[in-house]
């Protein structure tokens, strides 16, 4: 079992759903955006996702592609954000972290020695948003077998014909896009993201966690009660970019976290 499946079933075995952050790596510098990767499980999340900033990313809305310009700019590598999970894990042995990104970083380093840099660094997972499951022999296959979760995306827009190939070889958790769109672009809604969800578990034992359109504990409260958590991103890159305090932004997340734990 991966520190993924270890958290989600700790979790099961309390009743109680998940709350996952992203934060994009080095933003806006790499010592800013570790202090708050060490911060967060403290503030309650139990899964953090972490962006790995590229120059086209595609799926993502303004805000999270300011922020991995931000970070670039910075100088901010692959090798860096793996650094980065290496040095959270000297304090932090048992938070899973999930790396999210494009391919072409991954690629251009080379998968073998990606996958075997990353498992070393301490990272459990994987979401790399421009591979399809056609594609799977390119990193999914041999990710899992470097023992690495990779979660896939859902949307709704994945049908009951394409929904098995998107859950053919998914791991760890499958990730609900609540909206049709890039992040941030729109609210997500509980009665909309209900159905969907029961449709997605319908054809899995694998957890469902939502994400995209989440900015308030009282929205992740309501996705977290139909799904079985919350991933919120946008929101938090916000004030990143408005450079509030770490402190601040903690206090953030952990309202955001206490809303999706008490569902």
């Amino acid at each position: 079992m991966t520190r993924i499946d270890q958290k989600f079933a700790a979790l099961r075995a309390k009743g109680r759903k998940a709350f996952v952050a992203y934060i994009m790596a080095g933003d806006p510098d790499l010592d800013t955006s570790l202090a708050l990767m060490r911060g967060l499980p403290g503030a309650g999340v139990d899964v953090i996702e972490l962006g790995m900033p590229f120059t086209d990313p595609m799926a993502d809305g303004p805000t999270i592609q300011l922020a991995g310009q931000r970070a670039l700019e910075a100088g901010q590598t692959l090798q860096k954000t793996l650094d980065m999970v290496a040095e959270f894990r000297k304090g932090d042995a048992t938070t899973p972290v999930v790396m999210m990104g494009y391919y072409n970083p991954i690629y251009s380093r080379g998968v073998a020695r990606f996958l075997a840099d990353a498992k070393t660094a301490g990272v459990d997972g994987l979401i790399v948003v421009d591979l399809p499951p056609e594609e799977d022999s390119e990193l999914c296959i041999p990710a899992q077998e470097a023992g690495l979760n990779f979660i896939r995306l859902a949307t709704p827009t994945t049908d009951d014909r394409r929904l098995p190939k998107v859950l053919q070889n998914t791991s760890g958790f499958v990730y609900y896009v609540s909206i049709t769109g890039i992040t941030g672009a729109a609210a997500a809604q509980a009665a909309d993201v209900a159905p969907e969800v029961a449709r997605i578990k319908a054809a899995t034992d694998l957890p469902v966690i939502v994400g995209f359109g989440i900015r308030t504990p009282e929205a992740a409260q309501a996705i977290a009660r139909v799904a079985d958590g919350a991933v919120v991103g946008t929101a938090i890159v916000q004030l990143v970019a408005e450079n509030r305090p770490t402190e601040e932004i903690l206090a953030f997340v952990k309202g955001l976290a206490d809303g999706a734990h008490a569902a």
